[in-house]
């Protein structure tokens, strides 16, 4: 079955990371968090731990269905063996999602040109050649972005809805309450 990962390291930003993963598991969807760290544990940037799936030389990206990036730190750009897999991601057209501040990985290795984006404020500067929006949530084409951790639902709602279809992510929203 294929996987779809999430990144997680120091200081990453909870709520984006574990409500999207609680999100796409309650809609079926086979997600597991990968540690760029070398450790399991992974200390989020508000001091949450959380035990990963796998190390990131552990993950089978050629199985993988789409790579996910929360936000809360810069740290995720400083990790080249994470671009060298979205850069071949992006290649393939594979999906590939960030929020709040992550969409800065993807600006740098210039996946963001000419592409509609949204990110936190103040990180534009980031997102060379793109256009960029204030909407809660931006898709376009395989690259889907988030504004920040206040959208996280919407983000991990949308997601849904291209992995399982509409009807799922709906379904998932209402027993949330979430629309």
């Amino acid at each position: 079955m294929k996987e779809v990962l999430i990144f997680l390291t120091t200081g990453f930003e909870e709520i984006e990371a574990l409500a999207t993963i609680d999100i796409l598991r309650r809609g079926g969807v086979n997600i597991k968090s990968v540690s760029l760290t070398g450790d399991k544990t992974v200390s989020g940037g508000h001091r949450i731990s959380v035990i990963a799936d796998y190390l990131f030389e552990e993950a089978d990206f050629a199985a993988a269905q789409m790579l996910i990036i929360p936000g809360g730190t810069v740290k995720f750009n400083e990790h080249d063996g994470l671009k060298r897999e979205i850069t071949a991601f992006s290649r393939q057209g594979k999906p590939i999602a960030a929020i709040c501040a992550a969409p800065m990985v993807l600006g740098g290795l210039g996946l963001l040109r000419d592409k509609r984006v949204t990110c936190y404020p103040g990180y534009e500067k980031y997102l060379s050649g793109a256009h960029v929006t204030e909407a809660p949530v931006t898709v376009d084409g395989n690259i889907t972005t988030g504004r920040a951790a206040g959208y996280t639902l919407d983000f991990a709602l949308e997601l849904l809805n291209r992995l399982a279809g509409e009807e799922v992510s709906v379904e998932t929203a209402r027993k949330l309450l979430a629309k």
